[in-house]
């Protein structure tokens, strides 16, 4: 019975003093490149943070290479229907014309590690260009990031399909543009970061979510939130589909 006892004490004394899980978040900004300014403030953010630069820009280029010399990540913001311009894919363009936007794409975005969606409401429901694309990125050894801009999304799907190195975006920061709402759009962030153990945001260059940002990345750690690459949060996940997206880590819309 003493000896019970004493392996029961130790038991419940090894949990009160278990490492507690980590928990990992991860931050994107889209629509980078077309102003200097705001692409400028944008990069001087604290830690690991992500910049998805538009191809259809003015400073495409020269940003890309400055922030990949920067050392962050630099992924291409590829416009899909409803977006509009030269590289913009819809679903009645034929996939060549596709692969076309694609390469002018990425060659305005020198340096991108992966893309994710601009708009694509329309388009990432459409099943055959996704499941092309995906299969092109693997061939490039680009990654694929979801921005999930519609529910009916099965780009992330096609993409865990493959085994295509991905992952899917849990909440836009700044869809109301004030700083009381991005802070607490980042707070639903951390509480889902620790309910799943990481968290993908993304939020736009506008000065109010630059703001928060700069004031609220450097208190994550004493948030116990720990601000990682995308690789890193790719890796993290293993493709698999958070609770909000698909059920026992498959994507619902396969």
């Amino acid at each position: 019975m003493r000896y019970l006892l004493l392996t029961l004490f130790w038991l419940l004394a090894g949990t009160a003093h278990a490492a507690p899980a980590k928990t990992y978040m991860s931050i994107i900004i889209d629509d980078l490149g077309q102003n200097t300014e705001r692409d400028n403030r944008t990069l001087a953010l604290p830690g690991p943070v992500t910049m998805a630069i538009m191809p259809d820009t003015p400073h495409a280029i020269d940003f890309a290479r400055q922030a990949h010399k920067a050392g962050k990540t630099v992924i291409l913001h590829m416009p899909m229907d409803p977006a509009t311009g030269p590289y913009a894919w819809h679903p009645d363009i034929p996939l060549p014309e596709l692969a076309s936007r694609l390469n002018a794409a990425l060659a305005k975005v020198p340096h991108a590690a992966g893309i994710n969606n601009h708009m694509g409401s329309r388009m990432t429901a459409q099943r055959t260009p996704m499941t092309w694309l995906m299969a092109e990125l693997q061939q490039r050894h680009l990654f694929f990031v979801d921005s999930r801009t519609s529910a009916a999304t099965v780009a992330a799907a096609e993409a865990q399909a493959i085994g295509l190195a991905h992952v899917s975006r849990d909440v836009f920061l700044d869809d109301v543009r004030t700083t009381e709402a991005i802070t607490a759009q980042l707070q639903v962030g951390i509480a889902q970061a620790r309910k799943q153990g990481s968290a993908v945001l993304i939020g736009h260059p506008y000065p109010q979510t630059l703001e928060v940002l700069q004031r609220e990345i450097p208190r994550l750690k004493s948030q116990g939130v720990e601000l990682i690459e995308l690789s890193q949060m790719i890796a993290e996940r293993g493709n698999q589909a958070m609770p909000g997206h698909g059920k026992n880590g498959r994507y619902s819309n396969r």
